[in-house]
């Protein structure tokens, strides 16, 4: 199977990224992180395991560490699903590391291209993706910076290139997202990033799938949702968005609590992983711990 059509086959559906799981002293787990494959792949089912600079708390790894995370994924994986690695660097550490993804297996690489102080331009984008493209098929992802956007002129030259540019995951979301979604989703494998409620945005104009948070703590809810959408039922997708995924987002903020920290609790609950992130990153303490599984509760998840 050429990469196009083998991410067209895998990145459908609710999408699980991987965490990466830490004790309370800030060592990574590497038993946990196993664990967290194993669950992607036979609880949540999840078509691709992708590994971002976001989720998977590259902010506060090491280049070692990263190395590291993205070899135990591949290892507990063992080929049963399409794993997608990530990273930022420069593009000559960026090829290098797409080389090292590539002697471990990994299928495909997405490279988030350093912008401090909008420092890129089209053509160092393009030069960028498509380099590293040259050496493992590539996922562009569109946030670059807080707020900030690939070009959608940017996004037609590297569909117009002669590249190993295969699938693209969108941040951006609103009306640059419909519109990508639509510029982009006949040849490359389509990601809405985030929540339901983007993916639901996006779908008429070709959103193939979507990063789930459900996914890796409770995936029946996420299956739910794509289970309404394959059969057309958008009012009860509607009804687990307002019941689920929005009443998340705001006990985020009822609770001065950071999303990532939310996921990392309800993974604690879930028997996957303990809460813990890095310093300076905060955690979830114990008040806000039952506050969580009361959450859930009321939801008959727990």
């Amino acid at each position: 199977m050429n990469p196009r059509d083998k991410a067209r086959c895998h990145i459908t559906g609710p999408i699980s990224s991987i965490s990466t799981p830490f004790d309370r002293a800030g060592n990574i787990d590497e038993s946990a992180l196993r664990k967290c494959v194993d669950f992607a792949v036979e609880v949540a089912k999840s078509e691709t395991l992708l590994l971002t600079y976001g989720d998977s708390l590259y902010s506060v790894l090491t280049d070692q560490e990263i190395a590291d995370v993205t070899r135990i994924t591949v290892e507990q994986n063992a080929g049963r699903k399409l794993v997608v690695a990530a990273g930022s660097w420069w593009l000559g550490e960026s090829v290098r590391f797409a080389e090292y993804c590539q002697s471990l297996g990994v299928d495909m690489f997405m490279p988030l291209p350093p912008n401090w102080a909008g420092s890129v331009n089209e053509s160092t984008l393009v030069e960028y993706f498509e380099t590293i493209s040259r050496n493992i098929p590539v996922m562009v992802v569109t946030a670059i910076g807080p707020g900030v956007s690939v070009p959608l002129g940017t996004i037609q030259k590297l569909l117009d290139g002669d590249n190993g540019i295969v699938a693209i995951k969108d941040d951006i979301c609103g009306p640059y997202g419909r519109r990508l979604a639509a510029l982009t989703h006949e040849k490359w494998a389509f990601l809405s990033g985030g929540r339901k409620e983007n993916h639901l945005d996006q779908l008429p104009y070709g959103a193939h799938a979507y990063l789930s948070l459900y996914m890796r703590f409770f995936p029946k809810i996420s299956h739910r949702y794509w289970d309404a959408i394959q059969t057309g039922n958008l009012t009860e997708a509607v009804a687990i968005i307002n019941r689920y995924d929005i009443p998340f987002i705001d006990f985020c903020a009822k609770h001065g609590a950071h999303f990532d920290a939310v996921v990392h609790g309800a993974m604690e609950l879930a028997g996957i992983a303990v809460r813990w992130r890095r310093v300076p990153y905060t955690s979830l303490d114990d008040a806000q711990m039952d506050q969580l599984k009361n959450f859930f509760s009321e939801r008959g998840l727990l």
